[in-house]
């Protein structure tokens, strides 16, 4: 896999001497990282600490009849056995719903299954013991009598008078529905000259992360206070939750986040297995850990993506789209998960829909139904890899009707790049996107023209290759409008406190989580460039709930966009600080001043005056020698909030080259491009690789990755070797571009870029295969993942 990629210089206002915006510097733990010093939770050991293994229920939903738990009670090593009706006396249970998704309902969900067990993979009981091993022993050993009840595990079946409701107190299978209807759909379609319609259906699927889930938790009952070690995206807001479902204040938990292997969104949500042993610990009075393994992430890590999308688009023959309609169900488990609620995925594919075009007329329903299966939520690029299909997918589809060539169709219907302001038909607002030229950036960068001709040359022999599009819009920088106003406690702002110390090096503690996405190389930039020292006398510190201020955290790609932007302004913040005090000491005027380089000199001139380690000795051991009334203050801290726009969209283009093997089905990626618009890039290393990461996560949804279930709610493929993923060898070159258009809303300008590649990538792929197969007569594939069988279906040959 070959990577290209094409750097934006950074923008001048932000130019500083020395300033790293714009610049690829390496990652500051890179060294750790690289020579085996990371420290993950699985690598956490205390004194006196349990492991605890689950049992899980085989059955789909059952009801728990008796638990038999006395064998496994007096087995080697084993310290406690707990149920769920044990431990409901230490824990409370939750409701993921949200005050914003209008009529959100779920049953309330406990850390172990009271009752009943609803999906494959719930756990019944805990086995704490002195070690894992011992413990998974143990489970075997206990005897659960369940009475089998009727699964639910069809979602277009979910809400027939027949089917039985999961939780009868909700009255039906129905967690939430969402309607809109702008413009005038039915007069757009009736004045179009083709209409087209077709059912997009995707294949649920998961984060499958290098380092499964782990939680170290510690219950001082001495101090009464708990400590948990988790890799999270989020401390502050599992530092809320422990808390609230423990009966504790929130100064009484401390959550540590260190190093994490990938998250993708998996590692954001409240998961029972982990509350359960949080609550041990608190019940036990001693540390207890568990590490999800592999084959039970499957079945306990959330799910997302099973969708089926009933979608419409009206055209005119000069290639004006009228109107999009879509009508999307999808199933998640038997709960909403906590806190984020499973409605946000589906509530995304109505607000993201028909977004990049500038049609006002546009109706959509979408319907979350509740079924027997494995809990489903956000996962990387929610609902984006959707919405993004259906319209691209609608969007090729009209151009072939009407003999258009498909970036003409897009040409004729994007937004204009000197439109903005400008409001989408589903009511989201854009501050500036640059769809026209992203489009004419890909165009150039893949040579289009030259590929259509070889494209022509190569039919003739036999040969089929595609050529597919996808335009997208990203959600990022989300203010309080995602969450907060909802009444979850997940705080949308983010802050930085930076601090110079003795020798004059500079500590960042900072509210956002390092994931592996290169966020402390970011934090490290954005403070070295705004205070003026250089980057390798920076030090990053994140992920400690006692340490950092208050911050939302690593999701919806706002890591640099908020937390980038408050380390700026707490940079900018110190560095006046810092200037006051040198001008104190070379009674000077401060704004005369500068710090370049880590050494405070003549603005203008650059002529040295006093070093920082000078300024920090003085400031600590000799403030009598400052003059009267001057207080040095060497730490600040500054927070950060989207205020002017609720959400900092970007936008892009992906086009994907690929040859299908009309004998065997099989698809053969050739070359992959992606031109974003992410506004300023700090790092365009880093950007790129998030990009392409994503890029490759989508593509693995296209052709790979599908959790299979059966009808009775059994996972059929849950195992490495049966659950596809995609592999290097698999992948193609890549070509990475950016157009830069910055957000007014902060001083960086900066917006996210880590979901961009999973959007469009599905779609891009789905349209090239298409445009392969379209001279053979295929029907148009729109089931994910395109596996050879289908490809073969659409061709007729099986």
């Amino acid at each position: 896999m070959k990577i290209v990629a094409d750097t934006p210089s950074p923008l001048t206002a932000l130019d500083r001497p020395n300033s790293y915006i714009g610049r690829a510097v390496p990652r500051p733990n890179l060294g750790r990282l690289t020579q085996g010093r990371a420290q993950f939770v699985s690598d956490v050991t205390l004194p006196r600490m349990a492991h605890v293994a689950y049992l899980r229920s085989p059955h789909a939903h059952a009801r728990i009849v008796a638990i038999g738990k006395s064998k496994a009670e007096h087995a080697k090593g084993v310290i406690a056995v707990v149920t769920g009706a044990d431990l409901a006396k230490v824990i409370t249970p939750w409701v993921g719903v949200l005050s914003h998704l209008k009529g959100i309902k779920s049953a309330p969900q406990h850390a172990i299954a009271v009752e009943r067990a609803c999906w494959a993979g719930e756990a019944v009981c805990a086995v704490v013991a002195r070690t894992r091993a011992e413990a998974e022993d143990a489970c075997e050993l206990i005897d659960v009598a369940y009475e089998e009840l009727p699964a639910v595990t069809d979602p277009e079946t979910a809400l027939d008078p027949q089917t039985p409701v999961i939780h009868p107190e909700l009255g039906d299978n129905l967690t939430f529905e969402r309607t809109l209807d702008a413009g005038e759909v039915d007069k757009a379609l009736a004045s179009s000259d083709a209409v087209i319609e077709t059912t997009f259906l995707f294949g649920r699927h998961t984060g499958v992360c290098n380092e499964p889930r782990a939680v170290v938790a510690d219950w001082n009952a001495g101090e009464e206070r708990l400590t948990v070690y988790h890799g999270t995206q989020a401390p502050h807001m599992m530092m809320n939750l422990f808390a609230k479902h423990l009966d504790l204040e929130e100064h009484q938990v401390r959550v540590v986040t260190r190093d994490v292997g990938g998250s993708f969104g998996i590692k954001v949500h409240t998961y029972a297995d982990e509350m359960a042993t949080v609550a041990l610990s608190k019940l036990l009075r001693r540390p207890v850990k568990f590490v999800a393994d592999r084959i039970e992430s499957f079945v306990s890590d959330i799910h997302a993506r099973d969708h089926r999308v009933h979608a419409k688009i009206g055209v005119k023959k000069d290639g004006t789209i009228t109107a999009f309609v879509i009508d999307d169900l999808t199933g998640i488990g038997p709960y909403s998960v906590y806190p984020r609620t499973s409605g946000i995925e589906a509530n995304q594919v109505v607000n993201l829909t028909g977004g990049p075009y500038a049609c006002p007329n546009y109706r959509a329903r979408a319907r979350v139904v509740f079924q027997n299966k494995n809990v489903m939520c956000q996962y990387r690029a929610v609902g984006h890899p959707i919405a993004t299909a259906v319209t691209e997918g609608l969007v090729d589809l009209a151009a072939n009707a009407i003999a258009m060539d498909p970036l003409d169709i897009r040409r004729k219907n994007l937004y204009p790049d000197d439109a903005y302001p400008a409001t989408a038909a589903s009511g989201l607002r854009f501050e500036k996107l640059s769809h026209h030229a992203s489009l004419e950036k890909i165009a150039d960068m893949m040579d289009y023209k030259a590929l259509r001709a070889e494209q022509e040359r190569l039919r003739k022999r036999g040969i089929y290759r595609g050529i597919g599009f996808a335009s997208f819009i990203e959600v990022t920088n989300p203010s309080a409008a995602f969450y907060g106003v909802g009444g979850a406690r997940i705080s949308s702002q983010d802050g930085a406190t930076v601090r110079l110390d003795a020798t004059g090096a500079v500590f960042i503690h900072s509210g956002v989580t390092e994931q592996g996405q290169g966020a402390e190389a970011v934090l490290a930039q954005c403070v070295a460039s705004a205070f003026g020292v250089p980057i390798e006398r920076v030090r990053v510190v994140t992920g400690d709930t006692d340490n950092v201020p208050y911050g939302g955290g690593t999701w919806a790609s706002r890591a640099a966009g908020i937390g980038g932007e408050a380390a700026w302004q707490a940079g900018k913040a110190l560095r006046q600080n810092v200037l006051a005090a040198a001008a104190s000491i070379l009674q000077a005027q401060a704004d005369a001043l500068d710090i370049v380089g880590g050494i405070v000199v003549d603005k203008g001139t650059t002529r040295e005056r006093i070093t920082l380690d000078e300024v920090a000795r003085i400031c600590y051991f000799r403030p009598d020698t400052l003059p009267p009334g001057f207080q040095a203050e060497l730490m600040v801290t500054r927070h950060y909030v989207p205020r002017a726009w609720p959400f900092a969209f970007t936008n892009g283009i992906q086009a994907s080259h690929l040859e299908v093997d009309t004998e065997t089905g099989f698809i053969t990626l050739l070359r992959h491009w992606c031109v974003e618009d992410c506004g300023t890039v700090i790092n365009p290393q880093l950007v790129d690789e998030q990009i392409r990461g994503g890029i490759v996560q989508g593509l693995g949804a296209a052709l790979f990755e599908h959790c299979l279930y059966d009808e009775r709610g059994q996972m059929l493929n849950g195992n490495m070797a049966d659950y596809l993923v995609p592999m290097a060898v698999e992948m193609p070159d890549m070509e990475v571009g950016h157009v830069v258009s910055p957000t007014a809303d902060s001083e960086l300008g900066a917006k996210g870029a880590g979901e961009a590649g999973t959007a469009g990538a599905p779609a891009c792929v789905m349209n090239a295969i298409n445009d392969a197969l379209r001279p053979l007569g295929a029907k148009p594939l729109t089931e994910m993942p395109f596996t050879p069988g289908r490809v073969l279906a659409a061709l007729g040959r099986v």
